[in-house]
């Protein structure tokens, strides 16, 4: 990490499904372009977290900051506007469509939708297009130089891994500075993992100021690639610290191997 200051501050975060408790007062931080892991068995949480970070869900009670200011109960669109991307486990791809459509979707805030625009602005809606081209065909060289060149192809051309890939562009194009990444190395080989997170560690290196808070089941992936960890179960964080650290934590054990 080079800066310690804090992007992602969330205090006393509950959750209730009915009788369910899915996170119990909560609390979590994330620092400026830091790669902080989130780690927990499963149901333990952690894509609820992910849902109430991004407003698919409601608190019951707490309070989520970003940069100073709450966004609690603020839209997704407005928590999207204010700087935060996420991908999913499950792929949200469009795959009719081409790479570049798929990535520039992502990217809708900043165009104009008007009809006017559209029908009388050739020049500018041309200007427009020409600029995230640009931008998406140097996102995805970032990650792998021949899928740049595969930008009009349909999405099913592609191979798992840069199907991730372009899932992580097609959050990345609106220059968010916070990433939430849901197992992103999900459905891959040993091989595309590490060569997935090669291209993370690159990402975060050529955009200043970026944190990434990261969902893993793959304990390698988090090891190599997070600067710290938390861990959390039943909705309850129970440990937090280098991978180092929460790995030999007796409680994190016992919460992924149970009792002897």
């Amino acid at each position: 990490m080079t800066d310690s200051k804090t992007l992602l501050d969330c205090r006393d975060l509950t959750v209730k499904f009915g009788g369910l408790t899915a996170l119990n007062a909560l609390n979590l931080s994330a620092q400026q372009n830091e790669i902080l892991g989130l780690i927990g068995p499963n149901g333990s949480g952690k894509t609820t977290f992910f849902n109430v970070v991004t407003g698919i869900y409601s608190a019951a009670s707490g309070e989520t900051s970003f940069e100073g200011h709450h966004i609690t109960r603020l839209s997704p669109q407005a928590i999207y506007h204010s700087g935060v991307a996420r991908t999913f486990q499950r792929s949200r791809l469009c795959l009719p469509l081409s790479v570049l459509d798929n990535i520039m979707v992502g990217d809708y805030q900043h165009f104009n939708h008007g009809v006017l625009f559209n029908l009388f602005c050739r020049k500018s809606l041309r200007k427009q297009y020409e600029q995230n081209y640009s931008v998406t065909k140097e996102l995805l060289q970032t990650f792998n130089e021949k899928l740049a060149e595969r930008l009009f192809e349909p999405i099913t051309a592609l191979n798992m891994i840069d199907r991730r890939r372009v899932e992580i562009c097609r959050a990345l194009i609106s220059r968010p500075k916070l990433l939430l990444l849901d197992e992103p190395s999900a459905g891959m080989t040993h091989d595309e993992t590490r060569e997935l997170m090669d291209d993370i560690l690159q990402v975060r290196e050529r955009m200043a100021g970026l944190t990434i808070i990261i969902i893993e089941h793959e304990m390698n992936v988090i090891e190599r690639i997070t600067d710290r960890c938390i861990v959390i179960n039943y909705g309850q964080k129970i440990a937090e610290g280098t991978y180092a650290e929460v790995a030999a934590d007796k409680e994190v054990q016992q919460a992924y191997l149970g009792q002897d």
